[in-house]
This record gives C-alpha cells, sequence and structure tokens, in this order.
C-alpha cells in the first residue's frame, strides 16, 4: 500500500496574523452563543445568532454550503457527538449538554473551534465530562508547544498527550474517526490530528504550522454512528458526548491559541507565544 503524500500548507507570521481576525470572529461569537444557551432557546435560534455575528463582522460562516452543510454552526446535543444540524424543533432543556462548533472565514483565511455548554442545572457527571474533553484540548497544545520547542516534536504527540489527559480523568470513551485536522485557506487540511495515537509519529512540529485540536468525550463507548441525514454522528450506546476544539499555531517562540480571546495565555503560561499578548 502507497503511503499518501501530506499536502501542508505552512503559513507565514504575517498569514498567521491574518488567521487571528478571523479566530477572534469565531471566538467572539462562540461567546455570545454560550450566552444565549437557555432551556427554551431552539437550536435554530443559535444558528440564526451565530451567522448574524460573523456577517455583521463582514466574516462569512465556513460550514454553511460546506458540501451541502446547511447551517452555519453545528449543534451536538447530549449523545450527539458532532455535526448536529440545528432545527425549530430542537429546543433545549433543563440537564441538556449542547456541543456548538463554530467556523467562520476572514479575507479567506478560516478560524474553527467549539465549545461545550450546560443547559441550566445539569448532572455534575456531565460537567467533568465537558471539563475532560477542555483539558485533554489544552494538553494536547501544551505538548504541541514543548515538542515543537525540543525540535524533535511529531504530530502524534499532540494525540498521545489528549488521549493521556482523557484516561486519567476517567472511564471515558474517546471518539475514534473524527478528530483535528489543519486549517488555513480551506476549513480542512491536511494533517489530520487524531486524538490517540503513539507519540513520535507523523509531520514534525514547526513554526508555520495550524492545527485545529478536537477532542470528541463520551461517558460510555467510543463507537458512534451516522445518522441518516448524512451528517449527525451519535454515540452508539446512547451516552451523552462532549466536544471542545481550538485553533493554533506554532509559531517560533511558542503555540499562539487563534481562536482563544488571550492568545491561550491563561492556560499555556510561557509555553504561550509573546504574539498572543498582542
Amino acid at each position: 500500500m502507497r503511503t499518501r503524500i501530506l499536502d501542508i500548507e505552512y503559513k507565514t507570521p504575517g498569514q498567521i496574523d491574518l488567521m487571528r481576525a478571523a479566530g477572534l470572529l469565531v471566538a467572539t461569537t462562540l461567546e455570545r452563543l454560550r450566552a444565549a444557551v437557555a432551556p427554551g432557546v431552539s437550536t435554530a435560534e443559535l444558528d440564526t445568532l451565530a451567522e448574524a455575528t460573523i456577517r455583521s463582522a463582514g466574516g462569512v460562516p465556513s460550514f454553511q454550503g460546506y458540501q451541502g452543510y446547511p447551517a452555519s454552526i453545528c449543534t451536538s446535543v447530549n449523545d450527539h457527538v458532532v455535526h448536529g444540524i440545528p432545527a425549530t424543533t430542537q429546543v433545549l432543556r433543563a440537564g441538556d449538554l449542547i456541543s456548538i462548533d463554530c467556523g467562520a472565514i476572514v479575507d479567506g483565511w478560516h478560524g474553527d473551534a467549539a465549545i461545550t455548554v450546560p443547559v441550566g442545572q445539569v448532572r455534575p457527571e456531565l460537567l467533568r465530562l465537558a471539563r475532560a474533553a477542555e483539558d485533554a484540548m489544552w494538553a494536547g497544545i501544551a505538548a504541541a508547544a514543548r515538542s515543537a520547542a525540543s525540535g524533535t516534536g511529531r504530530l502524534t504527540d499532540i494525540s498521545h498527550a489528549v488521549a493521556d489527559t482523557i484516561r486519567r480523568a476517567g472511564r471515558y470513551g474517546i471518539v475514534e474517526g473524527y478528530g483535528g485536522h489543519g486549517i488555513g485557506t480551506e476549513m480542512h487540511q491536511d494533517p489530520d490530528v487524531p486524538n490517540l495515537g503513539r507519540p513520535g509519529k507523523g509531520p514534525r512540529l514547526v513554526p508555520g504550522l495550524v492545527l485545529a485540536i478536537e477532542p470528541m468525550v463520551t461517558l460510555g463507548s467510543r463507537h458512534t454512528v451516522e445518522l441518516a441525514d448524512g451528517w449527525t454522528v451519535v454515540t452508539r450506546d446512547g451516552s451523552y458526548a462532549a466536544h471542545v476544539e481550538h485553533t493554533m499555531a506554532i509559531c517560533e517562540d511558542g503555540v499562539w491559541v487563534l481562536t482563544a480571546a488571550d492568545g491561550g495565555r491563561g492556560r499555556l503560561g510561557a509555553l504561550a507565544s509573546a504574539r498572543a499578548l498582542g
């Protein structure tokens, strides 16, 4: 079997600056959506808010029309893992857990991020699930920064850190077959970034590499099923899921989280690039 040659788009510092604008728009949009999540709100209403926020800032929703996708965001509720389609008939209830995935294009460059939000009061184990996914994402980003600084880092150093953090947090399912990706002038680019793997494999982690890191974690089995709509992915056993994501760039002096308002300083500390201070 022939190994496919990856087509990785390495960015210049100036191009990363352009991607930051898209990342900040995604961050702003997700914070407005987080504030809007409440019992009685439909996922279609969240989609309308997202599109209005992105377009009013001069951006374009990355997801809308992507391979036929019919909305501006993905809204995955409870046992829906990723790619849930917003609908007027899907009304949030207290106790739900919703993952919102959002992408925006600014001047031809993409930003992509996701959050998982409790709806009203939820069971404590759901908060722990969401925290496990969040911690794993940041562990993967931190691993990228450390590995890049060593000069010997490889892509699956991120994968290993994500999986190891989830396993340390509890008996969670780590979804396979979906994961992170390169991003830039297209929303999905090489390389794929799995959430499982042995360290030391894959492309080198070098300045100019921009990746979306996105763990998907379940309270039960890792196995999933795609629904008949051709998009929505659900857990096979009906267990609840959490999905989080940030877009991050490897710079000469550290990592810049392009979809975090603070550039990642709060979670990464000294591992964050000085460019995150701008």
